[in-house]
This record gives structure tokens, C-alpha cells and sequence, in this order.
């Protein structure tokens, strides 16, 4: 029997990390008969716009699914913002079925905004993992490409969708078939899901030295608070001078201004992707005052932390 699988699309939902979940069963399909069928589900069953501005016509609205169903929450930059009480119903009822549920790039906020993660591991973004933190402490999250627990499914989007399918299929059909799947997309390999989402420190900042790639990696863990430069120095067993020397040689900063840097970009991710004030995002990424906190994101980014933060549909600011 063809096992579904169920893509419930949301505005401004992530093209690639869609496609790239549906491709997969396609060639499966191909090389062994009808494995898998899948089916596209909007909120009024209508066409739904994603981030890049591509067009996807849904097959249904919110519908009853068969027990041995998979769903799919596949979202994008403001997943919450097209929750409601029909949807969050809807989710309930099919976990109550015995639907197996999961979320794509950030579909596990509207899975967390029903209740429905609970006691399970999942995975989202990288970019929005701060911000589900900061929405949602109690529930379990890790950096995987991708989660499987349980009734539970969630992928980190972008081409991690290919990986957590490759798995399912590796699950259902052997190994074989989805080594033959991946293949057909010019993969190098398969990737597991303990894979990292973002490039290592020391390729995204272009640095070699051990203890640099350390200590940046102990800054980005720690921003609230945040460690003090001895304090950092310690934890790579160097001193504080030699700390300030090798941030010099090989970034051409100090590393309270990197620091910093660091800090403020979280901030602007928390501003853009949740609904927290000025203040609790100041206090999140570690500044005691609000006034210095305004004064070093100007200094950054040339504008004030509320004129860079997202709008409402209505256009009214977030306070």
C-alpha cells in the first residue's frame, strides 16, 4: 500500500524546503512503483504564496486524514501569524487519530502554538531556534538536521528536508533504495541527522586557530549573560591579554566589540521573528541597560531597535 504523506502549506512558506521534502518520494516512486503518494493542504484550500514569491495550488482544505497519515507543517519567516483556533483544532484532532505530525523549517512554531510538542525532540531553522527558545522554553529543541521521535517529525528546511526523507525511506524500504534516491540529487552522501545546520565557526568567520574557533563557539552559546572577557580567556586557558591578541591578529576586533556584534544580531533575529518587546529582547541578549542596548543597535544597524523590527499586518509597531 502507498503510505501519504500531507504538506499543509502556510503563507510565506519555504519553496525549497517543501519541494525538497516532495522529491524524494518522487524518484522513490520512480524506481520502485507507487510507494508513496502525497497531497498539497491549505487553510481554505486555495492557492498559497511562498517566501520567494512562487505560487502552489493546494488539493483540499483542512480534511480528515487516515490514521497512517504523515501531515507536515511547512512554514516560513512568521509561522504564527496565520494560527487560529480552526487550525489549532484541526492539529489536535488528527494527533488524537493517530496522525503522525511534523514541522519543515518552521512549521514546529504552529505544532508549539497547538500544544503538540510536548515531551518531544524537534529541530527547526537555525535562525529561528533563539526565537523558539525565547516563545516556548519548556519543549526540548536541538541544532539536528532533522528529528524523528515518535509521532513527531521535524527538519531544519533548505535541503535537510532531502536528508529526513531519505531516512523515512531507508526505514520503510532498506538502505538501498535510498541510496539510489539521493544519487539522483548528486549527493555526496547521505547526511545523518546529527549533521550540523550551519557551516563550522571557522569557515563561517575564515579563521584556523583552535582556541579562537573555542572561544567564538563559547560566546554564541552564552549570551545571556554574557561571559566577561577573563572569563572567556579561562575557559580556553589563555589569558586575557592573549585573548585581546588573537581577536586582533586574526579578526581585527576586540573581543568585547565581537562580542557584541554577536549579540546585536541575535537581537535583530528576536526583534524580526517574535513578538517580545524592545526590553525582553535587551535583557535576552544580555543588556542590563535598555538605553545602551538602543544606542550599540543604532550604532550597528543605523536605525533604532523599533523602527528595524516587524509590523503587524495592520502596520502598527510592536511595542
Amino acid at each position: 500500500m502507498s503510505q501519504d504523506f500531507y504538506f499543509l502549506l502556510m503563507p510565506g512558506f519555504s519553496a525549497i524546503g517543501f519541494i525538497s521534502a516532495i522529491e524524494p518520494l518522487r524518484v522513490a516512486n520512480r524506481f520502485r512503483g507507487e510507494l508513496y503518494r502525497w497531497h498539497v493542504l491549505s487553510a481554505d484550500g486555495g492557492p498559497v504564496l511562498a517566501s520567494n514569491g512562487m505560487s502552489i495550488n493546494a488539493d483540499a482544505a483542512l480534511e480528515s486524514l487516515d490514521k497512517g497519515a504523515t501531515l507536515l507543517v511547512v512554514a516560513g519567516f512568521e509561522p504564527l501569524k496565520f494560527v487560529n483556533p480552526p487550525l489549532v483544532h484541526w492539529l489536535r484532532r488528527l494527533d488524537h487519530e493517530g496522525v503522525t505530525l511534523g514541522g519543515i523549517d518552521t512549521g514546529s512554531f504552529v505544532l508549539a502554538q497547538a500544544g503538540l510538542l510536548e515531551g518531544y525532540r524537534l529541530t527547526l531553522h537555525w535562525e529561528a531556534i533563539d526565537a523558539f527558545k525565547e516563545s516556548f522554553p519548556q519543549l526540548s529543541v536541538t541544532q539536528e538536521l532533522f528529528e524523528i521521535d515518535r509521532r513527531r517529525i521535524t527538519s531544519a528546511g533548505g535541503t535537510a528536508s532531502i536528508d529526513l526523507l531519505l531516512d523515512l525511506i531507508a526505514q520503510a524500504h532498506g538502505p538501498e533504495l535510498a541510496i539510489q534516491v539521493s544519487e539522483q540529487f548528486v549527493l555526496g552522501r547521505i547526511r545523518p541527522r546529527q549533521d550540523h545546520q550551519r557551516m563550522e565557526v571557522a569557515t563561517r568567520y575564515g579563521v584556523r586557530n583552535k582556541k579562537l574557533v573555542q572561544v567564538i563557539g563559547e560566546m554564541e552559546q552564552h549570551s545571556e549573560p554574557p561571559l566577561s572577557t577573563l572569563a572567556l580567556a579561562d575557559a580556553i586557558k589563555v589569558t586575557r591579554r592573549q585573548l585581546e591578541r588573537l581577536f586582533r591578529l586574526h579578526l581585527h576586533a576586540t573581543p568585547s566589540n565581537f562580542y557584541l556584534g554577536l549579540r546585536l544580531e541575535k537581537a535583530r533575529k528576536l526583534l524580526r521573528q517574535t513578538d517580545m518587546s524592545v526590553l525582553e529582547v535587551s535583557i535576552a541578549c544580555g543588556f542590563e541597560s535598555p538605553s545602551y542596548f538602543t544606542r550599540s543597535y543604532r550604532a550597528k544597524f543605523a536605525q533604532c531597535p523599533r523602527e528595524d523590527r516587524r509590523r503587524l499586518g495592520d502596520g502598527r509597531e510592536l511595542a
